[in-house]
């Protein structure tokens, strides 16, 4: 069918205006970085009158952005592989397999999603204490224990978006490698993963976002050592100053790492679900 001159219109202005609606709170964040505080804070112009760059530098020292950035990153990364590398063998055999208790294990992983993460703030905050006093063990106000604190709620999701996914995937292919004298192991990394990339890099990453965005638990269970970006940038706002030049910089320089991993990883999201794997 071919496209009509009204179709084509139609199609421009709703992009025209997605577009706008996209870059015009980036371009406020880029102009008010490179504004000085007084100007930030004074009447809104669409164009600096006097552009710096001072407030790119002075945003490292303001507040230690450094030391956040580094805790997100570690956190972040490290809850999503290890959330993703649980998921995928809990997936498979929930996939795969036929046991006793696989329905109530489903369904009690998708209940999880019911309840609002504030119900496990307590909980957890009590848990990880009370484990400290008896054993020693510092989880509170430590990144180890934020890590475990984000595979509580991004756990569940991955799972269950990764039965659904192999759940795509033929069996036959289980059964070509059996034939070949291929085990479950070796059935599910040389066969199922590399069959069910897109999937796998699609949970990697939400689970790797909920973790990078997260602010009611890394407000409670982090001190200043361990304290992550999304609660760190809360430092620009002191009792006397907010300083929304230095705000504005920070975002911009903190949502490099984000945009550049989708950036590396958006082919994956495109790829067939079985492609080529099936001659």
């Amino acid at each position: 069918m071919r496209e009509t001159a009204a179709e084509r219109w139609s199609r421009r202005v709703v992009l025209t205006l997605l577009t706008i609606f996209t870059v015009t709170p980036l371009y406020v964040m880029l102009s008010s970085a490179v504004k000085p505080l007084r100007d930030v804070q004074g009447a809104f112009t669409w164009l600096p009158t006097r552009p710096s760059a001072q407030a790119f530098v002075d945003m490292w020292s303001t507040v230690p952005l450094g030391r956040y950035l580094l805790n997100s990153l570690l956190v972040a990364s490290v809850a999503a592989l290890v959330s993703v590398a649980i998921a995928v063998f809990a997936a498979f055999a929930v996939s795969r397999y036929r046991f006793r208790g696989r329905q109530v294990f489903s369904v009690t992983v998708l209940s999880t999603q019911m309840f609002p993460g504030i119900l496990f703030l307590l909980p957890l905050f009590l848990i990880y204490v009370n484990l400290g006093n008896a054993t020693g063990i510092a989880l509170y106000a430590s990144r180890t224990g934020l890590i475990i604190t984000y595979l509580t709620f991004s756990l569940p999701f991955s799972i269950w978006m990764l039965v659904g996914y192999f759940d795509s995937i033929p069996r036959g292919l289980d059964e070509a490698a059996q034939v070949d004298g291929a085990g479950p192991m070796r059935t599910l990394f040389q066969v199922i993963l590399p069959t069910a990339i897109p999937g796998v890099v699609a949970v990697t990453v939400y689970a790797f976002m909920t973790a990078w965005g997260e602010v009611l638990f890394a407000s409670v269970m982090t001190d200043e050592s361990s304290r992550t970006l999304a609660v760190g940038l809360q430092g620009y706002a002191t009792q006397y100053n907010v300083y929304w030049n230095q705000v504005m910089a920070a975002s911009l320089v903190v949502s490099i790492p984000v945009v550049a991993g989708f950036l590396m990883l958006q082919r994956y999201f495109v790829a067939g679900l079985t492609a080529g794997a099936v001659k």
